[in-house]
């Protein structure tokens, strides 16, 4: 098995197809072919499977392309480790942020990075929480951020920021209370975050010790979504925000903090069996130093009993 047949491997599962793949390769589709059947010949099994409409990976394929593009990414790395023992730091960073936090800090928090770190390329994506865990796993992202606060030997994690669940409706045109009781949310009809998703969880604890049914209207991925139920008159969401202000350009809606309060801590986490490189660590340095200074320059520490949720 050969390095150059993982990279030939991983290139055409991305491609989807062995034309485009040699054309990204810069190789002979029929020598590209030749090297993906001698790594299927080392491993003793199908790694791709042709359809009409390309090649799809079989299960076993898969699996090695899990492992094949954690393989690359540290190699790829030595380099990145190599150049950044000086002062001018290089190298590409993979980051994924809850999309509640995105909405929020991902544009600033991007601009602010570039100028800081200007010959660091940043590849930035946004989900729920529940999902950058995955991707974190399977080592397609160095970094997430996200509402995590378990902790796991699986990963390094920094805390940030608190966040507490306020109401978020469209506006009634008359002026509405600063809080609601837990017990008042039974008669809304909820636009929820879609399981699995920790902020889910978090909800859904707080109506059972509550010993509240909620009445799901519907439910969403992303807060985009939620938010444009609210706005359509669907229902009421519950989201983890710092203030009833923080609902940019979502006109007509407004947001009202839950009592008893319900916490969720967001932290900056990394793969434990998959160390950062200079860049990694740079831009991890960097997010926790902006964002602290975005939620008053203090770090969050963990809330008991409140803070298992990893995000949205």
């Amino acid at each position: 098995m050969k390095l150059r047949q993982l990279r030939y491997f991983v290139t055409v599962v991305d491609a989807g197809s062995f034309s485009r793949a040699a054309q990204i390769a810069h190789v002979a589709q029929p020598a590209l072919s030749l090297q993906i059947a001698d790594l299927e010949e080392a491993l003793g099994v199908v790694l791709l499977q042709r359809t009409p409409r390309g090649v799809n990976a079989t299960a076993a394929g898969k699996r090695v392309y899990l492992e094949a593009t954690a393989i690359l990414r540290r190699i790829d790395r030595l380099r990145e480790v190599a150049l950044g023992q000086g002062e001018d730091i290089e190298g590409s960073v993979h980051i994924g942020m809850s999309s509640t936090l995105a909405a929020r800090f991902s544009g600033p928090l991007i601009a602010a990075c570039r100028d800081a770190l200007p010959k660091v390329r940043l590849t930035f994506s946004s989900a729920g929480s529940a999902r950058l865990a995955a991707r974190l796993r399977d080592h397609s992202l160095d970094l997430a951020v996200l509402f995590e606060c378990a902790p796991s030997p699986d990963y390094v994690t920094v805390p940030l920021l608190q966040r507490r669940l306020y109401l978020v409706r469209r506006a009634s045109g008359s002026v509405m209370p600063a809080s609601i009781r837990q017990e008042q949310l039974a008669d809304l009809q909820l636009v929820l975050a879609r399981p699995p998703n920790v902020a889910r969880t978090v909800v859904d604890r707080m109506f059972e010790q509550a010993k509240i049914e909620p009445l799901v209207a519907a439910e969403a991925d992303v807060m985009s979504d939620m938010l444009a139920a609210v706005q359509a008159g669907v229902g009421a969401t519950i989201l983890p925000l710092d203030s009833t202000d923080e609902l940019p350009g979502k006109a007509g809606l407004v947001s009202q903090v839950i009592e008893p309060a319900v916490w969720m801590t967001a932290c900056i986490v990394s793969s434990a069996d998959a160390p950062l490189g200079a860049a990694g660590e740079a831009v991890r340095d960097f997010i926790v130093e902006f964002i602290g200074k975005q939620s008053g320059g203090q770090p969050a520490e963990a809330t008991p009993s409140d803070d298992e949720g990893s995000g949205d």
